[in-house]
């Protein structure tokens, strides 16, 4: 990562304002709980200090997501810190997120240091494992800042988990190794923020306290001035400086979700009408940002099928996203009956496409000889296509250019799994990957399979598969609207934080 970011050209509101450039300066956002718009934040400061001129690539020390990005140099990191890198105008890089946890069970997730699979650890394990992670996290974090402006860094959950903070790599025992000053944010929309600050102040050690010098209030709906008075009050028991009161930014949603909470929330899917698309919403569900913009779509209804409930009988197509425990998946599949409804649809000449861990189950049969995503053993797959997976050998990290086969609109995406896909079915490949076919097609062409991800986002591949659908395609920029929030989100940021006692803070 070398150079530096240029103002942007434009009417940018004041943004791209000349500053005085920092020297290798960094900040971090901790969090009062989890999901209190911390990854938010960090995505429009890098926007906004990105248009003042700065290098500002972000940092997140601990990430537990399975929503994963490609990175410039073949690993992957948290999709959050990949958002944060575009804001930034960087290429997304595994120092951003050297440690990531992918949950494959309620108490186990496989562990990627530096972009790559460690392995798997359930929480004990993985306890004893942090004190290893220290180094690593700090020599990616070393890196980064020798060749930025300001490294924004984002902690996870929050550092008031006193009973977790022996190896703490997160939040204070990552701030108190490198020596990074702290922002507490609290979210007011789930009340008790005041609270929330104060309490967490009151759990931090000395050394903890010696290094945060402020807060945010984030997510305020009403008239912030009415929030006025509580600020004497945040400074009398905690000496924090207030940096300001964020309201409801009302167009996040049209950023990519972090995790699965943002899209039961409705954070993540945009419903439009039309052609509908159901997608079933299996326990470790995946990279499900291939959603957003095929959601976007005027013309098209994403609705994301909650367990209890039966796949509609109205949809157009079925999606299979992708899964970090494809077996666990499956069967939970079948469990709510999911593969009966699937098969129905596919009788009534219904659509179905499976993305990387969905394409795994659409097969007959699906087998972990070596136990990489959970306990070893084989399952019947769905039967929708004739092909077999089998799980293991090196997990698959590559950005890609896909033509739809085989002479279809080129795409770029990337490719991130284990296993090995092969069968009769892999005769008639989804798409053209370096001139070899990549994925498979059933007989009658209503059943696709793909290890890609990303194509969607592509605007003229999305119009030319939709009209082959049969739904009616728009003319939505689908890059140029995320963009354009990116930029909202700075200006919105920057009208109510008081980002020059921010960027003063760093150090």
């Amino acid at each position: 990562m070398s150079g530096r970011l240029p103002a942007r050209a434009g009417d940018d509101g004041g943004l791209a304002t000349a500053v005085e450039r920092p020297v290798s300066r960094a900040l971090m956002l901790q969090g009062t709980g989890s999901n209190v718009g911390k990854s938010m934040l960090a995505a429009g400061l890098c926007r906004l200090f990105a248009r003042r001129g700065l290098r500002v690539p972000p940092f997140k020390p601990q990430n537990m997501s399975n929503n994963a990005a490609v990175t410039v140099d073949g690993g992957e990191i948290g999709r959050a810190q990949a958002l944060q890198a575009r804001a930034a105008g960087v290429e997304p890089h595994t120092d951003m997120n050297p440690v990531l946890l992918k949950p494959e069970t309620d108490r186990g997730a496989q562990v990627v240091v530096q972009g790559r699979m460690r392995g798997s650890f359930d929480a004990r394990a993985y306890h004893r494992l942090k004190p290893e992670l220290m180094a690593p996290v700090v020599e990616s974090f070393a890196r980064l800042k020798a060749s930025a402006d300001l490294v924004l860094v984002e902690g996870a959950g929050s550092p008031a988990e006193v009973n977790l903070r022996r190896g703490d790599l997160a939040n204070m025992g990552f701030a108190l190794a490198a020596d990074v000053p702290v922002v507490l944010v609290g979210d007011i929309e789930r009340g008790g923020v005041i609270a929330a600050l104060v309490g967490t102040w009151e759990l931090l050690e000395e050394a903890e306290r010696a290094l945060t010098r402020g807060y945010i209030v984030n997510r305020f709906r009403g008239d912030p001035r009415l929030f006025d008075d509580a600020h004497p009050i945040l400074a009398a028991r905690t000496g924090l400086a207030n940096l300001g009161v964020v309201p409801w930014f009302d167009d996040a949603w049209r950023l990519p979700a972090e995790d699965v909470l943002d899209l039961e929330r409705g954070g993540g899917v945009d419903s439009g009408g039309g052609f509908k698309i159901a997608v079933p919403r299996t326990p470790r569900i995946a990279n499900f940002d291939d959603l957003d913009p095929l959601a976007a779509e005027p013309g098209v209804e994403v609705e994301l099928v909650a367990p209890g409930r039966p796949l509609p009988g109205d949809a157009d197509l079925v999606l299979l996203a992708g899964s970090k425990a494809t077996r666990s998946d499956l069967d939970a599949l079948k469990r709510e009956g999911w593969d009966v409804d699937l098969r129905a649809h596919a009788r009534r000449g219904g659509r179905v496409l499976g993305l990387c861990g969905g394409y795994q189950m659409l097969g007959t049969r699906l087998a972990d000889p070596g136990g990489v995503e959970g306990p070893a053993g084989a399952d019947d797959g769905l039967g929708l296509l004739d092909v077999e997976t089998v799980l293991g050998g090196a997990k698959t990290l590559e950005r890609v250019t896909a033509r739809a086969w085989p002479d279809g609109p080129a795409a770029h995406g990337y490719e991130m799994h284990v296993g090995r896909t092969d069968g009769p079915d892999r005769a008639r490949p989804a798409f053209a990957v370096e001139g070899r076919g990549e994925g498979a097609v059933s007989p009658d062409g209503r059943v696709v399979g793909t290890y890609l991800h990303g194509l969607f986002t592509e605007d003229a591949f999305r119009r030319w598969l939709l009209e082959g659908w049969g739904a009616r395609a728009s003319a939505l920029a689908f890059d140029q609207r995320v963009e354009r929030t990116l930029d909202d989100l700075a200006a919105h940021l920057d009208a109510h934080l008081d980002a020059d006692a921010l960027l003063a803070l760093a150090r």
